[in-house]
């Protein structure tokens, strides 16, 4: 209900209320109220449910005015006391306050030090003279942080065993998941043409999040600037270049498009650079990562002097188990990839993690999807939800935010996991994304924070995380918000000001 409709309501009701008290005094009035004191009594406590239903979230509540869907909900996390509320336990589109569900069921399986581990292996035997005859298979582990200086690591492993080439093919085994069958509109999209890194597409045995990378450099004046790839000596998709290179102190625009065709993915640069200025990286999502991997693997592994003559190729079967191990690399520990995950709300990472949380072959998002629903379920206090992915890309998720707190309770409960959870969250002060640095002081200072953002099929702005009272008691708070096809664009802009205002005055308070 808007704000101002409630108050329009509150008023309605108080004027009855006023005409019946001025007409008590007539003989027929007075009988009829003495019989009607527990209408009375339930209208009166209508009344103030209603006002309480926005006690707190104050200027919040004026999001509804516009025709936006609003649940909030702030509490003390020692007493319990809720702070303020508007339909807390209404579901909506979390956007990618999903993620903080995948940070918790992740710590809740493995905990903080947990690695995921990426293998070479092989059926083939390694001769006198260092050549491995048979096919050397990189065993995808699900690392959602894997990246080519991981496979520097591993190759390294590979040399020092005394492998020198390789008689077959080098084989990518993403037996785990992969290809993940895209759900999304952005992700369906990004299988023929790359225009952005947020919407990589999945699987088990995929590097450097699932995207192309290549660096811009400028060159001389009025020609063509440098484009180079950020992982291998030889760019190992295709180029075409076409940034200018323009006089010192002008302005840099750079414009990125990966496409596919049927010879596989092309990376198409276009802009200008000034002469002078630091070489800028520009990231696409590839077409097929698994197929990324392979391409980028093999070619580290010639530089690095090891011959593979075979080629490369991509398999959705397990590794036989015959199959002998011959170098592995573990990757960062999951407090790291956590941080990252949070902090930068990276979907591929996000997504990955809550895949590694299913058991069997061949996983999707909505197996992923399951397991946390599971999690939520044995939480105390938290409601049913629907979560079709771990990162939030899916409009279908849907929380409320009674369970969001119920999630974040739980969490600053577990003593050894907790440390972790909320050190993936940002404080708006010095967080690393700049659009949060918005409302009071008080604010930025005593908020740790997780949002999420869609403005697709409809637009969410919601944010969600723990905030410290003046006198240093723990809180959390949730606020969901979701548009309809009628409402306006909402900006953060516009949202966290409001946010930061309710907040605010409840942390000052207490």
């Amino acid at each position: 209900m808007g704000h101002r409709i409630l108050s329009e309501l509150i008023g309605t009701l108080w004027m009855r209320l006023a005409l019946i008290f001025l007409w008590s005094e007539h003989p027929i009035m007075r009988r009829w109220l003495g019989r009607s004191s527990l209408f009375l009594g339930v209208l009166s406590l209508s009344v103030f449910t209603i006002a309480a239903q926005a006690a707190g979230f104050e200027h919040v509540a004026r999001l509804a005015d516009k025709g936006f869907v609003v649940s909030a909900q702030a509490r003390l996390l020692d007493s319990g006391e809720v702070l303020g509320a508007i339909n807390p336990a209404q579901s909506l589109s979390p956007a990618s306050v999903t993620k903080l569900y995948t940070a918790a069921a992740s710590l809740d399986r493995w905990g903080p030090q947990h690695r995921f581990t990426t293998r070479f292996v092989s059926t083939g035997t390694l001769d006198g003279n260092g050549v491995l005859r048979g096919d050397l298979v990189l065993e995808g582990g699900g690392d959602p942080a894997l990246t080519s200086e991981e496979l520097w690591r591993l190759i390294q492993k590979l040399r020092e065993l005394g492998v020198s080439s390789v008689d077959g093919q080098l084989v990518v085994s993403q037996w785990r998941f992969g290809p993940v069958t895209c759900i999304t509109t952005d992700r369906c999209e990004t299988q023929t043409e790359g225009t952005n890194a947020y919407a990589a597409l999945l699987s088990s045995a995929a590097i450097n999040y699932g995207s192309w990378c290549a660096t811009v450099m400028p060159g001389i004046v009025g020609q063509p600037a440098r484009v180079t790839s950020c992982d291998t000596v030889a760019p190992t998709i295709r180029i075409e270049n076409d940034v200018a290179t323009v006089a010192a102190g002008g302005s840099a625009k750079l414009y990125a498009r990966r496409i596919t065709d049927s010879q596989g993915d092309t990376l198409r640069v276009s802009g200008q650079i000034p002469a002078g200025s630091y070489p800028r990286p520009v990231y696409k999502a590839s077409s097929d990562p698994a197929d990324q991997t392979g391409q980028t693997l093999l070619s580290l592994l010639r530089q690095s002097g090891i011959t593979v003559s075979g080629g490369y190729a991509v398999s959705r079967q397990a590794p036989p188990s015959t199959a002998q191990p011959l170098a592995a690399v573990e990757g960062k520990p999951l407090q790291e990839l956590l941080l990252r995950t949070l902090n930068y709300s990276n979907n591929f990472m996000a997504d990955t993690l809550a895949l590694d949380l299913t058991s069997g072959t061949q996983q999707n998002l909505s197996d992923a999807g399951r397991e946390l629903e599971r999690f939520a379920a044995g939480l105390p206090g938290h409601s049913a939800v629907t979560l079709r992915s771990g990162s939030g890309l899916t409009p279908e998720n849907r929380v409320s935010a009674q369970s969001v707190n119920a999630l974040l309770g739980a969490m600053y409960g577990r003593a050894s996991l907790f440390p972790t959870f909320v050190a993936g969250m940002q404080v708006p002060t010095n967080g690393p994304m700049h659009f949060i640095r918005r409302g009071s002081q008080t604010f930025q200072d005593h908020v740790m924070i997780k949002t999420g953002t869609l403005n697709e099929p409809v637009t969410v702005r919601a944010i969600a995380g723990y905030f410290r009272t003046e006198s240093g008691r723990w809180g959390s708070f949730a606020v969901l918000v979701n548009g309809t096809g009628s409402t306006p664009y909402l900006s953060w802009r516009e949202t966290l000001p409001m946010v930061s205002d309710d907040l605010t005055a409840m942390i000052e308070r207490h």
